[in-house]
């Protein structure tokens, strides 16, 4: 306590006396003596409260407090421990951790349970699906970051999520103890470790196939590779191990022969001795595409244009051009998917028919030797006003087109097309890529523009000499990839004898239980570029329960994705729906009910083992709990802490005091009423 404060507790003692003799004892007209002298000490004690509660000294309180070290239990409640027949030894070793008096008495003890998450528990079940055991390290090290708390780990090692746990000490900076349950016996085990294939190819090719393939075993042995279609093995390969040598690359390919989704299973022959089969075989499909794209240009006169189409056309390889006459492309109509007519005329007709008739898409080249009376004839789509005058336009482009996706090849620099004079009438709605203009008065007319009615697809051109566009494309860029780029995606968007995909999902046939069930989707514009602009949901029916869920797709980089994760094993149908266009697709899919906790033949021992070294621990095996009690009691790492806590006490918050004044005053009162002095 400070002397001044000190000074004034004396000074109110000093004063509160002097106030009471002054008043019962100087003039006071109590004629007994005692009860005066009982008057003085009730006053003096009233006033010297009151006094102490103004000075209101301050006390130091010390408290000393014991503080024992954590001792953390977790506990691997996967169903790997079941598996592998260690879930009674470890709910034995668990309860008599839990249960020790002699490590109670030392620790605060306390217990979780982790399988994918962390959990306070003492309830054991070992039925979680995944284990996550560096999981469960980085949520205790949020809890025992100040304190020292050496941790038990009860499991076999053996990790099926997440970062690796073997360098968890580095961020838990506590004494790891693993309790391994399980052995050191090696089994004999052959598994595909990993399988790489293209989900594309195209037909008539051949597509690779890579297969990461593992021994587990001091013996030789010899296996066989084998991919099979169906019921029938398409390849077959002798496969030998040895212990030294115990794994291959296998690298294979195999025929793209028939058009779709070619569904195969990569199995590698168990040995006879073999406990685990089920790593294998692979399951795996291919979908093969044929992209070789034919493309006929009709032509009655010969003009440089025909060559510069040619010539963009065929940059894609997978794209072929041929030149023909009107009267030479009807026998061979069916062989091609798009049809470019070039100024047509009145030797046209008869194709124009077919075309109608099979409901071909075209794409129309209208200049200044076309027959524009034909062409109003033939054409429900638009009719050109008949001027016999021709007009030289340029191109702008129009940035607001959608059907699908068009760079700006800086056509303003483009030189003019000759046309034949006057305006063109839609009778169908249409959209307009480039608009034209004359000098730099730009006309709301169209000089290229899009038709689709009844899923039949139309563009017309309405110049020539585009052949000029393309040198000088050339000369703007040094390359002629702008111009044919240009010219393929209208192709893109034409070359289709049948309606193509706009909605693309991406799934398994079928999905191993407790893996990720992720969807993939990909909707395109009506040039099948990638559209992110659509809202994709998913509607997934239990085709046992019959039970209905409804998702929503998630755009993620350019793709839609959503996750069924959550689904119980079962077989399902989806629909898969565009929000803002009709829009869907269907399919099936069978979730299996397959842990991967049972993947494990044995104990992580040399991991687990090297957690113990790295954060200064020991590791045990199952049999050795005594030992594991004796270190924790004999390590003088683990001793209890004393620590003394200082309290600062005003005499304010000390109530008795004011109970006294209340005692002294009442008394006081009491006293003089009871002898007539009040």
């Amino acid at each position: 306590m400070p002397t001044e404060t000190l000074i004034y507790i004396i000074l109110s003692g000093i004063l509160a006396l002097f106030i009471a003799l002054f008043q019962y004892r100087y003039k006071s007209k109590i004629k007994s003596s005692k009860l005066n002298w009982l008057f003085t000490f009730l006053r003096f004690i009233t006033v010297f409260a009151f006094l102490l509660l103004i000075v209101n000294p301050k006390f130091e309180q010390i408290k000393i407090v014991s503080e024992k070290p954590n001792l953390v239990i977790a506990v691997d409640n996967s169903s790997s421990i079941n598996y592998l027949n260690r879930a009674e030894d470890a709910n034995t070793m668990f309860n008599s951790l839990k249960n020790n008096k002699e490590l109670n008495t030392k620790f605060n003890v306390t217990t979780y349970l982790f399988g994918n998450t962390l959990k306070t528990s003492d309830s054991l079940t070992f039925n979680e699906s995944e284990t996550n055991i560096n999981n469960a390290f980085g949520q205790l090290a949020q809890i025992y970051k100040t304190t020292v708390s050496p941790t038990v780990l009860i499991s076999d090692g053996n990790q099926t999520f997440g970062n690796d746990y073997q360098f968890a000490y580095t961020t838990y900076k506590q004494p790891v103890y693993p309790i391994i349950l399980g052995d050191t016996i090696t089994y004999t085990d052959l598994k595909i470790q990993q399988l790489n294939v293209n989900k594309y190819a195209y037909l008539k090719n051949r597509f690779p196939i890579e297969a990461i393939l593992v021994y587990n075993g001091s013996q030789n042995v010899n296996t066989k590779l084998e991919v099979v279609k169906g019921n029938t093995t398409v390849y077959s390969q002798p496969i030998s191990f040895t212990k030294t040598n115990n794994s291959k690359i296998i690298n294979l390919t195999l025929p793209a022969n028939s058009i779709g989704i070619n569904s195969y299973k990569l199995n590698l022959i168990p040995l006879e001795n073999e406990k685990n089969k089920v790593n294998n075989s692979k399951n795996f499909a291919v979908e093969v595409i044929d992209q070789k794209t034919k493309i006929a240009i009709v032509a009655d006169i010969i003009h440089p244009d025909i060559g510069a189409f040619k010539k963009s056309i065929e940059s894609n390889e997978q794209r072929s051009v041929s030149v023909l006459k009107p009267n030479e492309i009807l026998s061979q109509l069916n062989d091609f998917q798009l049809i470019i007519v070039y100024q047509p005329n009145n030797r046209f007709k008869k194709l124009f028919d077919e075309l109608n008739k099979l409901n071909k898409n075209r794409f129309v080249v209208i200049g200044t030797k076309t027959d524009l009376s034909f062409i109003n004839s033939i054409s429900t789509n638009y009719s050109h006003e008949i001027v016999l005058q021709t007009e030289e336009y340029q191109a702008n482009f129009n940035s607001n087109f959608s059907p699908f996706q068009v760079d700006d090849i800086n056509f303003e620099s483009f030189p003019p097309l000759n046309a034949l004079y006057g305006s063109i009438k839609f009778n169908v709605p249409f959209q307009t890529i480039l608009n034209k203009r004359i000098g730099n008065v730009s006309i709301q007319q169209p000089l290229l523009a899009a038709v689709e009615v009844n899923k039949q697809r139309e563009v017309v051109l309405l110049g020539e000499n585009i052949w000029k566009w393309r040198a000088q494309s050339y000369l703007n860029s040094k390359s002629f990839n702008e111009f044919d780029n240009f010219i393929g995606k209208l192709i893109q968007y034409l070359a289709s004898n049948k309606q193509r995909n706009r909605l693309n999902v991406d799934y398994e046939s079928f999905y191993i239980g407790n893996s990720n069930v992720v969807i993939n989707a990909q909707f395109f514009d009506k040039n099948y570029v990638f559209d992110d602009r659509e809202t994709l949901s998913i509607l997934v029916e239990d085709k046992l329960s019959e039970s209905k869920f409804e998702f929503p797709f998630v755009l993620k980089n350019n793709n839609y994705q959503v996750d069924l994760s959550n689904l119980k094993p079962s077989e399902y149908n989806f629909t898969v729906r565009a929000k803002n266009e009709n829009i869907s697709k269907s399919g099936s899919f069978t979730i299996l009910e397959y842990n991967v906790e049972q993947q494990f033949l044995n104990a992580n021992v040399t991991k687990l083992q090297q957690l113990a070294t790295n954060s200064s621990g020991k590791s045990y095996f199952i049999d050795k709990t005594n030992d594991l009690i004796k270190d924790l009691m004999s390590d003088n790492r683990y001793v209890s802490v004393q620590k003394s806590n200082k309290n600062i006490i005003p005499l304010i918050d000390w109530k008795f005091l004011l109970a006294i004044i209340a005692l002294s005053l009442s008394a006081e009162w009491f006293l003089r009423k009871y002898n007539g002095l009040i």
